[in-house]
Parts: C-alpha cells; sequence; structure tokens
C-alpha cells in the first residue's frame, strides 16, 4: 500500500521509480490505481512508464478497465487508455474505438484514437476507418495533421479512395493536406514539412484542380 501511496508524491522521480516497480513486480491488484493515476499524472515520462507496467498485466484484467477510461469526462484519462490500449495490442479493443473518439474535440485524445485504431482495426474494417478519419483532414496544426496523414499511411493503399476525394476537396486546406498525405503514401521516408509545403504550392497554383478536371 505504500508502495501504491508513492504513486501520489510530489517529486516526479518518485513517481517514475513507483511506476517501474510496479511494472517490474506486476500484481493484479496494482490494476485499477496505475488506471486511475494514468488519468492525472502531469508527468510525460510517468504517464509512458505507468503505460509499461499496465502492459505487464493481462490483458484480461487491463483492457475492461481501459475501455471503461474511454467514457470519462477527463480528456487525459481517455487519451492515456487509448495510447495504453494501442500499446496493449488486444483486438477485442477495437470496438470501443468509436466515432466520436476519432473525432474527439480534444487534439490528444483524436490523435491518440488515431493511432490506437490503426493498430487494433481489423483488415475488413480499414476501408471504413480510412473514411472516417479523412473527416479530420484540414484539422488542427503541424503536428495535429501530421499524426492523421500517419495514422492513414499506416492503412496503406487502401486509403487512396478516401485521399482522391480529399484532394477534389473545395477547401483549400483539406486539398493541402490530402495531397501531403498522398506524397506520404508514395514516398513514406519524405519529410512532412516538405510534403505540405509542395502541396500547398500545387494547391496555391490550382494545379491540383487543373489535374482533377483533367481526369
Amino acid at each position: 500500500m505504500r508502495l501504491l501511496d508513492a504513486l501520489a508524491a510530489g517529486n516526479s522521480s518518485t513517481r517514475l521509480a513507483v511506476a517501474l516497480a510496479l511494472g517490474t513486480r506486476p500484481e493484479p491488484g496494482f490494476v485499477d490505481a496505475l488506471v486511475e493515476r494514468c488519468a492525472i499524472e502531469p508527468d510525460f515520462f510517468v504517464r509512458d512508464m505507468l503505460t509499461w507496467a499496465l502492459t505487464r498485466l493481462p490483458s484480461q484484467l487491463t483492457v475492461p478497465k481501459l475501455r471503461a477510461e474511454l467514457r470519462s469526462e477527463r480528456a487525459q484519462a481517455r487519451s492515456q487508455a487509448l495510447h495504453t490500449l494501442s500499446k496493449i495490442g488486444d483486438r477485442d479493443a477495437w470496438s470501443a474505438i468509436t466515432r466520436s473518439l476519432l473525432q474527439d474535440a480534444d487534439d490528444e485524445v483524436a490523435r491518440s484514437a488515431w493511432r490506437a485504431a490503426v493498430v487494433l482495426v481489423p483488415d475488413p474494417e480499414k476501408h471504413g476507418l480510412a473514411t472516417q478519419l479523412a473527416t479530420q483532414f484540414g484539422r488542427g496544426d503541424r503536428e495535429v495533421q501530421l499524426s492523421l496523414s500517419r495514422a492513414l499511411v499506416a492503412l496503406g493503399d487502401v486509403i487512396e479512395p478516401v485521399l482522391r476525394k480529399a484532394m477534389a476537396s473545395h477547401d483549400p486546406t483539406v486539398r493541402a493536406h490530402a495531397n501531403a498525405t498522398d506524397r506520404l503514401l508514395s514516398d513514406p521516408d519524405a519529410g512532412f514539412d516538405l510534403a505540405i509545403g509542395a502541396a500547398r504550392r500545387v494547391v496555391a497554383l490550382g494545379l491540383d484542380r487543373q489535374e482533377t478536371t483533367a481526369c
């Protein structure tokens, strides 16, 4: 109990050491405390260690608790639960990745949902997932857009139809983001900044519109 109490210590180094100890000696009784701490832990490195500790426990114990966290009103609880589910990789959690999570108003929750979804999605559901993710083209800043592009590219060639549709959008921000994602799909080693820069120049010049019309 003293070890669990130390998860709330004021010093982040202490909390990190406790999370490491709990993962090194995993016990089923730790699950609730670890999940609860994930929802409020302010330090990134401690949260990552808490996730690692949870992956060391049986998924039949952790996954139901994490799924319940996805309904939390606290954004960090949802985000961290999604992150941990992606690390556990239990496909039974796929059904918990809802449309509302994929379109969550909080950027960190949405990004975590995108990453978890591409890890957990069954092959027959990939096209449907790509269609849902495509509704987020043009959202947010560079980091948000890069997260979406990486998630889509991870799905592979199944995203090509939704890319073509997005590249014909009337919204220039959507077109540029979709074009950048298409470049990354063709060349995964390409830098996102170069891809989005090139895509924006194409959109600004109207070349993508001309090519779409010509097709």
